[in-house]
C-alpha cells in the first residue's frame, strides 16, 4: 500500500513546509519534496496511516504532540561524523584557543555547539581543546551542546560510534580518546573524561537566551534558514558571546551578506567571526530581541 503512495503534491509540500517553518525556522525548499516524501512514508507505515493528509491532521491536531517530535526529527536529522572539515577544528585549537587563553586568563572557557546532532561535533571540540591546552596544564572549559531533536541527543549522550562516523579520526586520537565498546562489537565509546565536558540540552536556537560565552560553533546549520532568520540568529549569537569571543560557522557559510556587528577574521585555517571588545554595541530591532 505504501509503495503506491506517490510524492507529496506541491500543495501538500507547501503546507508541511509552512508547518515546519513555524516550529523550527527551517526553510524547506521545493527541491526537497522527494526527500520529505520518502521520510514521511516511513511514518505513515509506522502509524498505519493511509495518506499524507491524514498524517498532517495528526501532527497539527491536539493529539499529535508525541508524533510531532518524530516529525521534526524526520526533517532535521542529517548525517555527521568526527573530523568533518578539519580546518575548523585546527583553527579552533591553534588560533582561536590561544587568543581566548590570553584574553581571559583564569576564566573557565565556555563553548556552545549549536545544532550538535548526534554529538560528534561537541566531542570533537572537547578533544581539540584538551590537545590545545596540554601546554598550559590547565583544562578549564565546558561545552553546552544543543539540538532540536531529543532522539539525536539521546544518541549523543551514549557516545557510541562506529563505521563512517569514526573513519576519519586519526589513529592516535582514536586510541587516546576512545575505548572499544564492551557492549557493542565494532563500536568505540568516547572516554568518560571527555564526555563529562559536554552537557547536552534540548533547545530551539531561536528560543535560547544564553550569555557569557567565549566561543560558539554553529556549522552547517544556518544554510537551512531564510536570510532574515539568519540575521536574527547571528544577532542572538553576538549577544551570547563575551566581548572578545568568537563564532565559527561551516566552511560553506558566511556572514558576508548579513547585517551584523561581527568582525570577520581571516586566519590561516579559515575565517572566524569576532565580537570586538572595542565595538560600540548597537541596539537591535524588536524582531532580533
Amino acid at each position: 500500500m505504501y509503495s503506491e503512495i506517490g510524492d507529496l503534491t506541491p500543495g501538500q509540500f507547501h503546507r508541511f513546509a509552512q508547518f515546519i517553518y513555524a516550529r523550527s525556522n527551517i526553510n524547506l525548499k521545493e527541491q526537497k519534496i522527494t526527500l520529505l516524501s520518502n521520510r514521511l512514508r516511513k511514518r505513515l507505515m509506522a502509524l498505519n496511516l493511509k495518506s499524507f493528509d491524514e498524517y498532517f491532521d495528526l501532527i497539527s491536531g491536539p493529539g499529535g504532540k508525541q508524533e510531532l517530535v518524530h516529525f521534526l526529527e524526520v526533517v532535521t536529522t542529517n548525517e555527521t561524523y568526527f573530523w568533518r572539515t578539519t580546518a575548523n577544528f585546527t583553527m579552533l585549537r591553534e588560533e582561536i584557543l590561544p587568543d581566548l587563553l590570553r584574553r581571559f586568563p583564569g576564566q573557565k572557557l565556555q563553548f556552545w555547539s549549536a545544532g550538535c546532532s548526534t554529538g560528534e561535533e561537541p566531542y570533537n571540540i572537547a578533544i581539540e581543546l584538551v590537545e590545545g591546552m596540554k601546554r598550559t596544564g590547565v583544562f578549564d572549559f565546558q561545552i553546552v551542546a544543543t539540538d532540536l531533536s531529543a532522539r539525536v541527543l539521546d544518541f549523543a549522550r551514549e557516545a557510541r560510534y562506529a563505521g563512517r562516523k569514526i573513519d576519519k579520526i586519526p589513529e592516535p586520537v582514536l586510541r587516546r580518546y576512545f575505548r572499544p565498546d564492551t557492549e557493542k562489537a565494532g563500536y568505540y565509546r568516547v572516554r568518560d573524561d571527555i564526555r563529562e565536558r559536554v552537557e547536552f540540552r534540548l533547545e530551539n536556537l531561536f528560543e535560547t537566551n544564553r550569555s557569557g560565552l567565549h566561543c560558539i560553533i554553529c556549522r552547517n546549520v544556518m544554510i537551512y534558514f531564510r536570510r532574515e532568520d539568519q540575521e536574527v540568529l547571528v544577532n542572538r549569537f553576538y549577544r551570547a558571546l563575551r566581548p572578545g569571543g568568537y563564532l565559527i560557522v561551516g566552511h560553506s557559510e558566511s556572514l558576508h551578506m548579513l547585517k551584523t556587528q561581527f568582525k570577520p577574521r581571516n586566519m590561516k585555517n579559515g575565517v572566524s567571526y569576532f565580537r570586538d571588545p572595542d565595538a560600540i554595541h548597537q541596539s537591535v530591532s524588536p524582531r532580533d530581541a
